[in-house]
């Protein structure tokens, strides 16, 4: 009789020994299959939404750039818009202080002037020293201050492609449902609570 149960013992062992590479075999192939399957959802993620830093370094080098990556074509008219509008008032501020800069100069100079910035422009003849140099300090500061805002335009340009990249990824569709949940908890040393837990999922 113990023969025999040790005969059994041996044949269940050598059966369950003979499985196992086919149970390996089917693990395995179930595993390369689940990183075959993440793989390609990464690689579509990747296509369909660029890297933020990608999309950020190419803002800097040409503004709009960013934005024709993410797909949001129509902002390009509005950053070059910003960009020419910011840069004509500029020049007309740096005209006005130049004509101000060259008549206040001959002002003061009188009978000495060697009109190192030209000559007085004829609007501004018989205009008072003081009200000159108020209006060329003035302009000056103005034109000084829209260098800064054109500055600023550049690293708006860069911040809305770096920030929109990030969130292209987000699920804003309609199918999109809230739930809220209330239910009785243990919170901090085993004293009853109550946890509230909010989802987002597809209808």
């Amino acid at each position: 009789m113990i023969f025999f149960l040790l005969g059994c013992l041996a044949n269940g062992v050598s059966a369950q020994q003979s499985l196992l590479p086919n149970d390996f075999f089917l693990l395995e192939n179930r595993y390369s299959q689940t990183e075959a399957a993440i793989a390609d959802t990464v690689n579509e993620n990747t296509e369909e939404f660029p890297s933020p830093t990608s999309v950020m370094f190419k803002s800097m080098i040409i503004p709009g750039w960013g934005q024709v990556v993410n797909r949001q074509v129509w902002k390009v008219p509005i950053v070059y818009g910003l960009f020419a509008g910011v840069g004509i008032y500029t020049h007309y501020l740096h005209d006005q202080y130049t004509d101000y800069r060259a008549a206040y100069y001959n002002a003061v100079q009188g009978e000495d002037n060697d009109f190192r910035f030209g000559a007085t422009p004829g609007y501004l003849e018989g205009v008072s020293t003081s009200e000159l140099l108020e209006n060329r300090t003035s302009l000056r500061n103005r034109r000084d201050f829209m260098f800064v805002v054109l500055g600023m335009a550049y690293g708006l340009n860069i911040l809305d492609a770096y920030v929109f990249a990030h969130m292209r990824s987000f699920d804003v569709s309609d199918d999109l449902t809230a739930r809220a949940t209330l239910q009785p908890a243990l919170i901090a040393e085993g004293s009853p609570g109550i946890k509230l837990s909010f989802s987002l999922s597809r209808k």
